[in-house]
Parts: structure tokens; sequence; C-alpha cells
């Protein structure tokens, strides 16, 4: 049987490079990775003529942008690559007849649920990120695959364990993270895994996808510095509302995502994120 085709965008970044990762290493796929400033989303021209010049059988869109403070400061290029760049990764999967499976985020939640977000429940952002990001979501078809995730984290790019890592090795420097908005931390790894296997099962519909284990960013921060053979005693809590200086956007306080239709459709949900983060820590250590 021949090889199927797969285009990634946003194959350069922390999940692009993993997702391209595990379809590489799977013979059954053969994979075309598309990154800025090679697919620029906004432009499609470009966007239409490389998926319909590959034709691919699937699409991984983990293409966005995902600064949030800085798309809060220009939300029309927020709309503009995460809205409209979807439009256009979807009318050209549309063309050749390819799945799509969009990224998303639990930035399309507002925050104020105090139970864990299933995938049914009504989506209402607070910033505009989040609803750039649902704006690319209602621009698929009805058969397409959304996965939302959160706090992701991994070896390649910008992220939380880097920073605090970085953080850490100025001395006698206290640490200071969030206490107030909780979330489920994700390994890049991890989440690819699944993404791959939504992709060669071709489930349609939303789908959640963390890692187990709601925490807050005070306390995945400690865990960061335990792992790293630090005092966590360094990180000391602070509100969002004290932060100096203040977010341009504002964050869901609580996005703990429930991955129901992992659930209880029977497919298995992401590992305790603890298990990865120790991993990567050692990984970056080493």
């Amino acid at each position: 049987m021949p090889a199927r085709t797969v285009l990634v965008t946003g194959a350069a970044g922390q999940l692009g490079r993993e997702v391209v990762a595990c379809f590489d290493a799977d013979p059954a796929w053969r994979v075309v990775a598309c990154d800025r400033p090679a697919l620029d989303l906004t432009d499609r021209d470009a966007v239409l003529g490389a998926i319909t010049t590959v034709a691919p059988d699937a699409v991984v869109h983990s293409g966005a942008w995902t600064a949030v403070d800085a798309c809060e400061s220009d939300p029309d290029r927020a709309l503009a690559v995460n809205a409209l760049g979807t439009r256009h990764v979807a009318d050209a999967a549309r063309r050749v007849g390819a799945h799509v499976t969009y990224v998303s985020t639990d930035h399309v939640f507002p925050g104020d649920k105090q139970v864990p977000y299933h995938e049914w429940d009504e989506t209402r952002p607070v910033n505009a990120y989040g609803r750039s990001k649902l704006a690319g979501e209602r621009e698929l078809d009805p058969g397409s695959t959304i996965v939302r995730t959160s706090w992701v984290f991994g070896r390649h790019g910008t992220n939380m364990v880097k920073t605090v890592l970085r953080l850490a090795e100025a001395k006698d420097v206290d640490l200071r993270f969030v206490d107030d908005q909780r979330g489920c931390p994700t390994a890049a790894a991890d989440l690819a895994g699944a993404v791959h296997d939504l992709v060669a099962a071709q489930r349609p519909g939303t789908f959640h996808v963390t890692n187990q284990g709601a925490t807050t960013w005070y306390g995945f921060a400690r865990d960061v510095v335990t792992l790293a053979g630090g005092d966590p005693g360094r990180v000391r809590p602070v509100s969002t509302a004290d932060l100096d200086p203040p977010r341009a956007a504002a964050r869901p306080a609580s996005s703990v995502l429930d991955g129901a239709a992992l659930r209880l459709g029977g497919l298995p949900l992401l590992r305790d994120h603890h298990e990865p983060l120790a991993e990567l820590v050692r990984e970056l250590q080493a």
C-alpha cells in the first residue's frame, strides 16, 4: 500500500517539529513540512498553491500566531493569521479532498468554570488570541478535526520550562509566577503522538488533548526548579493583578480541559504531565 501524504503547517514550531518527527517515524506516511517564510498563511495564493500542488491526504494545521499579548495589541494580524489563514488552509484542502486537523487552544474558554471544560461547553474567549483561534475553528468543514490543547512545553522553541530554567540560573533572585491561573501543562511530543493517531484514524470532531494533572504556573515553576535540583522555595506566588508590568491580554483563570471525547470514545488519555516534564528537564540539563 503506498504511503499517504501529510502536509504540516507551522512545521518549525515546537509542536510542528514534533508532529513532523512522529509522521517521519511512521512508514505509512510521507511528510511535507511547511513553515514561514516558505508558507505565509495570510497569502491565499501561496497556501492554495502549496496544498494543491502537494495534494496531500491530510493536513495538520499547527501554524498560528500564538503570542497572546502581541495578539491583543494587533488583533487584525491575529485574525489574519489564525482565522483567515485557516480559511485558506480549509479552502485548499477542500479542493484536493484532504482531511484537516486544526490545533486550537484552551483560550477559547472564559476560564470562569469551576470544573474542567469539555468539548461541548460554550466558548467565550476573553482575549484577541482566543477569539482568533475560535474564528479559525469556525472556518473548518464539519468532517475536520479540532484538537484543543493548553500550556505546551517541549524541546523546541520558547516555553515555560526553558524560561524557568534560564531564570533559575541567576542566583539569589526570587522567581515570581502567578498562582491564580490553572491549566494542564502538555508535552509537545505527547501531543504530537495524539495528533498523529487522530489523523491516521481520520477522527472528526473536537478533542481536548492535554497531559493529565492540573496546576498553576506557580506550581509548575516549582516543579521545574525541583526537578533541576534547585530550591523550590525561590519560586514565589503572585496574583495576575499584581504582575508588574501587567499583561496586555486577559487570561482564563481556569482553563483545565476535560478530554471527554477521548475518554468516552474509548481513546487513551495522555499521561500525567510530571512524567514528560521530568524527562525534558533531564534532557535540557544533559
